[in-house]
């Protein structure tokens, strides 16, 4: 009987894989030159982790079960809140800020869409300890450069909450009502913020200058916003936020300022970012980058801590990323023994092979195939050279270089064999 992969996962094969990995390691690299440290959370926790942040509702959102100990855990449906675990658990004590990156899967219970699975994975960085406009700078700017890096063509949308919450409590909404319009303003539903901010006896005047504040986006958009007074001239938030947005200038950072950035989620405090591709791939679920300022520690059980960070979308990522593998598929060396019953000539090819792997990708026959059949094996996986060993190269001390690409072939040493392969891969 066949077995079906479950809905909403995907195998990945080894071309896809070899695209994924390139990706994964430029955007490691990254990380650690700008001096994050990785770091790993288990798969699953305990759910209750997942329901303070988010409200019971989040349950039917995720892979969720108790165990033999009747213990209640959850798949892990994002990585922030595990981060944040961790930290109050294992760093609290560590020097700030904190600085860290992680890279892992993540599983939700939803529809399965185009660029959007069940099983999906995360990269992210935070910095813990600093939400201050020199720390979400520097978030993203590195988020920024990832994207650049990777040769996206992407749109950076830069908000602030704080903003938004400034013009709700001045409209006397209570702090649980303000979530609600967060969450409404995040979707896009601008009618069913107008109803409810109507229904729970809004004055009209303050619903427009919310209406006009998350419309406002550009470089003029805090001048408009100060000219109207929709915002206080003494407004903490917008401060904050001018500074943020000169730093921004200062790395070199190309952005949209977007005021109706909400992001949706109760524990954002200040600043807001999302990431979105230009390219047209993706379609509607064009996001692949998104973060913020929030504090979360106290909720687990910490010290109230600002922290910075974001997640990248890496599925959506590696999707649109025109990174190129072909100079990866062409590094790949074969080690063809010619065969007969000495069984030396295997043991002198297992050993040149050992040898060419400190340098390449090496592959040898384990199927006993024939000299034509190896060769054949050698160009169908895209190799660039055929290494062959037989009695005559192993009475010489010698081997067989053959460049698959031209045909031309010739009986040299193996170093000088390593050599003009090496010189080969540095020119292409």
């Amino acid at each position: 009987m066949r077995i079906e992969r479950a809905r909403g996962t995907r195998d990945f094969l080894p071309a896809e894989m070899e695209k994924r990995r390139l990706i994964e390691e430029k955007i490691r690299a990254i990380a650690e030159s700008w001096s994050y440290g990785e770091i790993r959370t288990p798969t699953f926790e305990l759910a209750e982790l997942f329901t303070l942040k988010s409200g019971e509702g989040i349950l039917k959102e995720m892979y969720e079960f108790k165990d033999k100990g009747g213990r209640h855990l959850a798949l892990r449906p994002e990585l922030t809140a595990p981060v944040i675990r961790m930290y109050v658990n294992e760093l609290k004590m560590a020097p700030k800020p904190t600085k860290v990156y992680y890279f892992g899967n993540c599983f939700r219970y939803e529809e399965p869409q185009k660029a959007r699975y069940r099983e999906f994975w995360q990269f992210g960085t935070e910095i813990i300890g600093s939400d201050r406009p020199e720390a979400q700078a520097e978030v993203i700017a590195l988020a920024y450069y990832i994207m650049d890096s990777l040769g996206v063509t992407t749109e950076l949308h830069v908000g602030h909450v704080g903003l938004v919450k400034e013009v709700l409590r001045a409209a006397d909404v209570e702090d649980d009502q303000i979530n609600n319009v967060m969450r409404l303003i995040d979707k896009g539903e601008q009618e069913k913020v107008i109803k409810f901010m109507g229904d729970i006896g809004t004055e009209p005047q303050r619903i427009d200058d919310l209406i006009c504040l998350i419309e406002l986006n550009g470089k003029d958009a805090l001048t408009a916003a100060r000219n109207r007074k929709i915002i206080a001239s003494d407004s903490d938030a917008m401060k904050e936020l001018e500074l943020l947005l000169e730093l921004l200038d200062y790395y070199g950072v190309t952005y949209t300022l977007n005021l109706g950035i909400a992001r949706g989620l109760d524990y954002y405090t200040g600043m807001v970012f999302e990431i979105y591709d230009t390219g047209g791939k993706l379609g509607a679920q064009n996001q692949v980058c998104g973060g913020g300022s929030y504090r979360l520690a106290a909720l687990f059980g910490g010290d109230d801590t600002p922290s910075t960070g974001f997640a990248i979308g890496f599925d959506r990522l590696a999707e649109i990323s025109p990174v190129e593998t072909k100079d990866l598929k062409s590094m790949k060396v074969v080690v063809v023994p010619i065969r007969d019953a000495d069984r030396d000539i295997i043991k002198e090819a297992i050993k040149i092979t050992a040898k060419l792997r400190e340098h390449f990708p090496t592959y040898m026959d384990v199927m006993s195939r024939s000299i034509s059949a190896q060769l054949s094996y050698a160009n169908s996986i895209h190799a660039s050279f055929a290494v062959l060993v037989g009695k005559n190269e192993i009475r010489e001390g010698k081997v067989t270089l053959r460049n698959l690409g031209t045909g031309e072939q010739e009986k040299i040493g193996l170093e000088e064999c390593v050599n003009r392969i090496k010189v080969y891969f540095e020119a292409e």
